[in-house]
């Protein structure tokens, strides 16, 4: 009898028993979309979010990025500076003296001073 029932399932034209289909097949196709969506929705809310820094120059614990060159004057150049304690702050750095406008802030100044001076040297103009 089990021969016979081989038999029976090869035969062409004829569909498979069900306990040999899979299980996708049995699925219809609108529970095959719900799936597929409630996993991405899964995978997209449930996933941990990763912090990425930005690309930019380190010294010590502070970061530099987002240069940008002055419109007015092609010797001053603007950054935004980071540090480890999540303190930031956008500074003007005049890279013929390699002083920072504002003087003051968040941010320690002496690895502030060295990420400018090495921005500036980057950027050709020291």
């Amino acid at each position: 009898m089990p021969a016979q029932s081989l038999m029976a399932s090869a035969l062409p034209g004829k569909a498979p028993p069900a306990a040999e289909r899979p299980l996708v097949i049995l699925l219809s196709g609108f529970v095959q979309v719900g799936l597929l969506v409630s996993v991405l929705v899964g995978v997209l809310l449930g996933a941990p979010r990763v912090v990425l820094a930005d690309p930019g120059i380190c010294v010590g614990p502070v970061c530099g990025a987002d240069f940008q060159r002055s419109a007015l004057n092609h010797w001053q150049l603007r950054l935004r500076l980071d540090d480890q304690r999540g303190h930031h702050e956008r500074v003007l750095v005049d890279c013929r003296d390699g002083r920072l406008s504002p003087l003051q802030g968040t941010v320690e100044r002496g690895h502030a001073a060295a990420v400018a001076r090495r921005v500036c040297r980057l950027a050709g103009e020291a």
